[in-house]
């Protein structure tokens, strides 16, 4: 019991190391012998640990513990002030895969102020929907359209694509919106749906000749 102890002091103490490479290590060795008392050290890390790398391996310890402890907290920190809270709380969720976490996933988290917290949400969201679910899932997420640079916009189209023919409706509607990056977005995002090979870059390139040329991308 006494070298247990000692384990688990050495393993907090790593994940606290100014070494990435030691926090790194500290969060596979909780991963690998998973303890219930790690659980919240972990979340806590998970809102200010600053590499990525490092980051993933603590979410891999968190979905190596069971999901009845872990969620509730993970929930908890979708209500923090700081985005990266948020946002890892939102990716560890969507690792961990349990739907009770799909309530948690709000329209505010949706269309959260921080990029990255919204992306995290969006990809949440796409695993977690119950099903019959998805049109007004892709409803809320079509609200998105037009958001952020390049990479912000191939998340939501990744999102949108991966709940299939549902999104058609919405991604029509949006196809004739005032804003041409919106309309832009939508037209690349059908071409991603029907033609998954085409490459988002490809896409949003044609989708802009259309839209410049005052096409809606509903011609054909």
């Amino acid at each position: 019991m006494q070298q247990q102890d000692a384990d688990t002091t050495r393993a907090l103490q790593g994940l606290e190391d100014s070494r990435s490479s030691v926090r790194l290590r500290a969060a596979m060795a909780v991963g690998t012998t998973p303890d219930p008392r790690f659980i919240g050290k972990l979340i806590e890390r998970c809102a200010i640990e600053p590499e990525f790398y490092v980051r993933d391996m603590l979410t891999w310890a968190l979905t190596r513990h069971p999901a009845s402890m872990t969620v509730p907290a993970l929930l908890t920190e979708l209500r923090s002030e700081r985005a990266q809270a948020r946002s890892q709380a939102l990716h560890t969720l969507s690792k961990i895969g349990d739907r009770q976490a799909w309530p948690a996933i709000t329209r505010a988290l949706l269309s959260d102020a921080d990029d990255e917290v919204a992306r995290s949400a969006w990809r949440a969201a796409v695993v977690l929907v119950p099903e019959g679910e998805e049109p007004g899932l892709a409803a809320v997420l079509s609200t998105q359209l037009g958001r952020g640079e390049r990479e912000t916009q191939l998340s939501l189209s990744r999102a949108l694509v991966a709940l299939g023919e549902v999104i058609l409706p919405a991604l029509r509607a949006a196809m004739t919106d005032l804003d041409p990056r919106v309309r832009a977005h939508a037209i690349a995002t059908e071409r991603l749906l029907r033609d998954p090979d085409a490459g988002f870059e490809f896409a949003i390139e044609e989708a802009k000749r259309v839209v410049a040329l005052g096409g809606t991308g509903q011609e054909e």
